[in-house]
């Protein structure tokens, strides 16, 4: 089972590997994925949200 933060601050703060996947993200990305930083609360859910948003740059 995965680690459940508080929200992406949180995440991205105590988990390195979520942190370096955000970063590497583009700022495009990283700005929606801030908008629901609620919600973002796993390692997982980030990469889903990523994942998501990212379809469409193919």
């Amino acid at each position: 089972m995965q680690n459940e933060f508080a929200g992406l601050g949180q995440l991205i703060a105590q988990n390195e590997k979520a942190k370096r996947y955000y970063m590497s993200l583009p700022d495009y990305v990283r700005n929606q994925i801030a908008t629901r930083a609620d919600n973002v609360n796993t390692y997982s859910s980030l990469r889903d949200y990523a994942e998501n948003l990212l379809r469409g740059d193919d």
